[in-house]
């Protein structure tokens, strides 16, 4: 029994079967009980059916012989339906008693499940369908219908004939051919099977030992489920390309298997002396195209060389095999991961590769995959032409988490093309600067180039560990943060030269240095902006290459420094938030005030950044802006740089509003019902808005009173 494909016109294997949910409808049909004569009598029981053009293939009905509400059938016949032939009633437990009518039709040639019943009833088979999907003529009844055609006419005979009970909705999953899109049919077809227990079970150990692992781990349920219900493997395929199968045919019909014509008729003369090459006939049936694929750890190398398969002497082979990582879609698990498992413990007695590392399938908003069929499916190459190879490709990465589907967005690619506009205007204004050969390197530059040279060390190790753990995604997005906020926020901020000045050569050369190991970083995931970067940093040797360059290697940093470093971009992001609240020009250079222990080593970053004057918090800060850096309180005094009246206005009106918040919440928290009622986490919630609103009342009342002096 097969999966026949009736367009494709050959057996497909069960993972080449894409089973859909489909309503269609529950046939409940009059199977008359026989006198024994071959005459129907007036009595009758109920057969609830999906496939009503099928009848002409019953081989029997079936109860099961616990149930005590067809007691009496046993031992009696009845007859089909329209062609009046007679078949016997007989009993087996895997008829569901709760399903349908408790009754079932047996119909060995189309159906699996029912030819297993036929072969332990040793019922007999009668396919009435053909390769295209028509009735042939053991049908007796329209030959040549197809068979969907044939359901119809089928149906409205049975009415007429008074063999149709009722009819009722029925959504079911139907099987369909990957590759056609036709319904399966059940087929029994003379077709080379492949034994799988063993196989398997080598490859379930493999995988349940660590030998191979699966990332992520979740798929190893799947893998599990897989191989402990493996069937045997239709090999053979109806196709009129691919590798033909190695069998010949002898004129008696004994079969012969060999690599070669000429070693088939060595076999084949040891049977018989007196044959010759024209008496043999190779099968015209093809491989399944799984069957060499499952093979490719394996034959990629020469097969010619001495060894083949063997790891000695083939030296290719023995240094490649086993391989480390494996990268490929979840959907292909069984079809080829699974089988190349098998393939190497059965001919090279160890797995192909120690990790598979499956990515997530790209599917359209309403998360459906891609298909031509449905047009839900963008062309890359109308997004390339549209965004650039790398921002495709960085887009599409960047959302891609192991084994995780990605809900595809053309924003994506747009925030891929973004990555790049900011990497090519990065180089552009690095590579714009003019290089001051007299100038000292100022305070501010010092520090932000010791902060980069530790915080790249950091990063260069953080996205070693993502990659070592195939967290992709992750390690591709610390390099695009880094990258963006880091270098070009941070760090090209903190060491810009004045405008029309030049910068100093120990900034300059250590910037270039830098973008010179970014580049190497990120070019595994932009090719082709990279390369292109690079080969214009400096000269370059004829046939030299970025792909060809170290990857950038992890020293030892100071942590402490980098946090440091951190408090200084909080301080400056604190004075950015008080201009911007108060509409104060970035040019005009403010105070800060410092109360705490903030490290006297970053502030001219903070400085530069930010455009204050530093000293320390003295007397009455009320009347200033404050906010907090970590531990650190600072103040921003706004005398004489914002209008007093508008300001205390604008505090008025925000005093009132967490006022009438505040109300709210305590109405919330009243309420006995809402606090015994409501779960523990949402309470909560409610009890930090009471705090958080007091915090901000009683801020905006301190500087209300400060302005009112």
């Amino acid at each position: 029994m097969v999966n026949w494909d009736p367009v494709g016109l050959t057996a497909v294997s069960d993972e080449e079967v894409v089973h859909k949910d489909t309503v269609s409808k529950f046939y409940h049909l009059r199977y008359f009980i026989s006198d024994g004569n071959g005459n129907p009598t007036d009595k009758y029981i109920i057969i609830a059916t999906t496939r009503p053009e099928t009848i002409m293939a019953d081989a029997a009905i079936c109860i099961n012989p616990e149930d005590e509400r067809y007691g009496w059938l046993k031992g009696k016949k009845v007859l089909i339906p329209l062609i009046n032939k007679e078949i016997p009633i007989i009993e087996d437990s895997y008829v569901a008693m709760d399903f349908g009518t408790g009754c079932l039709k047996v119909t060995p040639a189309h159906d699996v499940n029912d030819y297993e019943i036929g072969m332990r009833h040793n019922l007999p088979v009668l396919d009435i369908i053909d390769d295209h999907g028509r009735l042939n003529e053991k049908a007796q009844i329209l030959v040549g219908e197809d068979r969907f055609d044939a359901r119809k006419k089928i149906v409205a005979m049975l009415q007429e004939a008074g063999n149709l009970e009722k009819m009722e909705d029925y959504t079911s999953p139907i099987g369909y051919s990957e590759r056609t899109n036709a319904v399966i049919e059940p087929r029994l077809s003379m077709q080379w099977f492949l034994k799988m227990d063993a196989l398997a079970k080598d490859a379930l150990e493999s995988v349940e030992s660590g030998n191979v692992k699966l990332i992520p781990d979740k798929y190893r349920n799947t893998y599990r489920h897989w191989m402990e219900n493996v069937r045997d493997w239709c090999i053979s395929r109806q196709l009129w390309w691919g590798q033909r199968i190695p069998a010949y045919y002898l004129p008696d019909g004994q079969v012969v298997v060999a690599e070669t014509a000429e070693q088939a008729l060595e076999a084949a003369q040891k049977i018989d002396a007196n044959l010759t090459a024209a008496d043999l006939r190779q099968d015209e049936d093809v491989l399944d195209t799984w069957f060499s694929s499952w093979l490719w750890p394996i034959s990629v190398f020469d097969t010619n060389k001495a060894g083949h398969p063997e790891a000695e002497p083939n030296a290719d082979l023995a240094y490649y095999y086993p391989t480390n990582d494996l990268v490929t879609g979840p959907d292909i698990l069984f079809f080829w991961v699974a089988r190349m498992i098998m393939a190497g413990n059965e001919f090279m007695n160890d797995v192909p590769f120690r990790n598979v590392y499956l990515t997530g399938i790209v599917r359209d908003k309403l998360g459906r995959k891609m298909s031509k069929t449905l047009g839900n499916s963008p062309d890359p190459l109308d997004l390339i032409a549209k965004y650039g190879a790398d921002a495709v490709r960085l887009g599409m990465l960047l959302c891609s988490s192991a084994g995780n589907d990605i809900l595809y967005d053309e924003s994506q690619i747009e925030q891929g093309r973004n990555f790049n506009n900011k990497v090519w205007n990065a180089f552009r204004l690095v590579t714009g600067w003019n290089v001051d050969e007299s100038a000292s390197q100022p305070e501010a530059s010092a520090v932000a180039v010791h902060w980069f040279d530790n915080k790249l060390s950091q990063i260069v190790e953080t996205v070693e560990d993502h990659f070592s753990k195939f967290r992709i995604s992750d390690a591709l997005m610390t390099i695009y943060k880094f990258f963006w906020d880091d270098f070009c926020a941070w760090y090209l901020e903190a060491v810009k030269p004045a405008y029309g000045a030049g910068i100093d050569r120990l900034t300059y050369d250590a910037t270039i240095g830098f973008f010179d190991a970014l580049l190497k970083m990120i070019h595994p995931i932009m090719p082709f902006i990279t390369e292109e970067l690079w080969q214009n940093m400096s000269e370059r040797k004829d046939g030299e290459t970025i792909m060809n360059q170290r990857y950038p290697q992890a020293k030892p940093y100071d942590a402490e420094f980098i946090t440091k470093f951190e408090m200084a971009c909080e301080a400056v992001a604190g004075v950015r938030n008080v201009r911007q609240s108060k509409n104060v020009s970035p040019k005009e250079t403010l105070e800060l005030k410092v109360k705490g222990d903030f490290p006297a080593e970053v502030l001219p970053v903070v400085v530069k950044l930010a455009n204050v004057t530093v000293g320390e918090a003295e007397g009455d800060m009320s009347a200033a802006q404050r906010f907090m850096v970590r531990t650190v309180e600072m103040f921003v005094p706004m005398a004489g740089l914002i209008n007093v009246e508008e300001e205390i206005k604008k505090l008025e009106a925000d005093l009132a509003y967490y006022q009438k918040f505040l109300n709210s919440v305590r109405g919330k928290l009243s309420n006995e019902r809402f606090v015994a009622n409501a779960p523990e986490a949402v309470v909560a919630v409610e009890r930090k808005k009471e705090s958080d609103a007091l915090s901000k009342i009683e801020s905006i009342t301190a500087s209300l009173n400060a302005l009112k002096k």
